[in-house]
């Protein structure tokens, strides 16, 4: 069977999943000179048994909303490929979920996971239930809820979730505390919990930092710096506001943040309290950045926010965010480097005028990968029952997105794709995965 045929197989298997398919695609397609130098992965079908994943968990999630309603959601937990660890990967609360967004990040999660270098498999979870509007009671109770059928598919040496869009702290806060009482254990089976009940520093910052620890890596391969430079960086939550904060403190100003309904420019550079204090403590919207600066522009739709002239774009918010329209206006303004802090967020036309304009890319699976390499590192202790001390997280998760860096950047020379870092990290990450299957035999 050709190349082709595989991929059109793949496909036609899972028919109405677009996210899915274009995730696949994208690897595939970088993976050919490894077939071609490996002959025994395509003969064993390893990309094949890679994408079929090895559980999907669909089930009801039944709750009260305070009006005493009843209230009906669907819950996922797709378990992907376990051949590097436990199963590893996100939940994520949101009205769109649906399977073929789940099954696209946990397959994306296999690869990003293997790149850490970490004990870690593949994995992705959610609901289409959305935590905005509601009270925490209702969050709590949806979230026993959900934990009440998803306890029995999760545990620290199985599968360990962490928290994603629509899970964060609070979220993780239920979901634990309803496993704990289920299991009557006390375990590391979530990541992303409490600092007091064995939670890692640096955690909440770590996706934003990593990601500009593997911007500097790449700046640093033609000689440059994030000194001086502007930034646009999409997205307010977690990743964007501390993207943006290791912005400053490398000598960056970022000027534009956004979220679903809009987005400020700031020529002074965006004051990140302002936007933390409105974003994480009021839950409100970007456009109330300018009741305090009201110098700042509010600018109806978020797409526009790619019209800002930069030279560093770090896409921090949701999937396919960038078209190839959208990447053009930032190669004409003079973007120099694009960081991916979102998954996928830039789409194949997008990527494809990135890398034809030599602009330096970091796709997503590499370049945000200092999330769940944190999440590994709450794992290791949560297991050791230690608390490691923030500069003890931080220069770990800085080692390891440089390692990443290296490992894409080696793989992309090796197999004639130098500074291809798409292809580079897709090979990097399939070579391990592949590598353990192999060994582990047909399972």
């Amino acid at each position: 069977m050709t190349g082709q045929e595989t991929l059109k197989k793949i496909l036609e298997k899972n028919p109405g999943e677009p996210e899915f398919h274009q995730a696949v695609t994208e690897v595939y397609e970088s993976l050919q000179p490894v077939f071609d130098k490996h002959p025994e992965y395509a003969e064993a079908k390893i990309f094949e048994r890679i994408a079929e994943p090895e559980r999907v968990i669909m089930f009801r999630v039944p709750w009260v909303n305070d009006k005493g309603e009843i209230q009906i959601n669907r819950g996922f937990r797709v378990q992907f490929n376990s051949a590097l660890g436990p199963y590893k990967g996100g939940i994520r609360f949101h009205k769109s979920v649906n399977l073929s967004t789940l099954k696209f990040l946990g397959f994306e999660q296999i690869f990003k996971n293997s790149l850490t270098g970490l004990m870690m498999g593949g994995g992705k979870g959610g609901s289409d239930f959305d935590p905005h509007g509601k009270t925490d009671m209702e969050v709590m109770r949806f979230c026993q809820s959900f934990m009440n059928e998803l306890y029995r598919h999760v545990g620290p040496d199985t599968d360990v979730p962490a928290g994603d869009i629509g899970v964060g702290a609070r979220e993780v806060g239920y979901l634990f505390g309803q496993y704990k009482k289920l299991t009557n254990s006390f375990t590391g089976v979530l990541t992303g919990k409490g600092l007091g009940w064995g939670g890692s520093l640096a955690r909440k910052e770590a996706t934003g930092f990593g990601l500009l620890y593997f911007v500097e890596e790449m700046l640093k391969t033609r000689n440059d710096s994030m000194k001086d430079k502007i930034v646009v960086s999409s997205g307010s939550g977690n990743v964007s506001i501390y993207a943006s904060e290791k912005c400053v403190q490398l000598g960056a100003k970022v000027v534009a943040m956004n979220d679903s309904a809009g987005y400020v420019y700031d020529k002074d550079g965006v004051d990140l309290k302002a936007v933390r204090q409105i974003k994480e403590v009021e839950r409100g919207r970007i456009k109330e950045y300018l009741k305090d600066h009201p110098k700042a522009e509010y600018h109806e739709g978020s797409a526009g926010i790619w019209n800002v002239k930069c030279d560093i774009a770090l896409p921090n918010a949701t999937q396919n965010e960038i078209d190839g329209k959208s990447a053009q206006t930032l190669v004409d303004n003079g973007v120099v480097a694009v960081g991916e802090g979102a998954n996928m967020p830039s789409t194949p036309d997008a990527v494809k005028v990135f890398l034809e304009n030599n602009i330096l890319f970091g796709p997503a699976k590499a370049a945000n990968a200092g999330g769940v390499a944190t999440s590994g590192l709450e794992m290791s202790q949560n297991s050791q029952r230690l608390s490691w001390s923030f500069y003890e997280v931080d220069s770990k998760l800085k080692q390891i997105m440089q390692n990443i860096h290296k490992s894409a950047l080696d793989a992309s020379e090796k197999y004639s794709t130098k500074g291809n870092l798409v292809d580079g990290a897709n090979i990097a990450g399939f070579l391990k995965v592949a590598g353990a299957m192999m060994e582990q035999g047909l399972v």
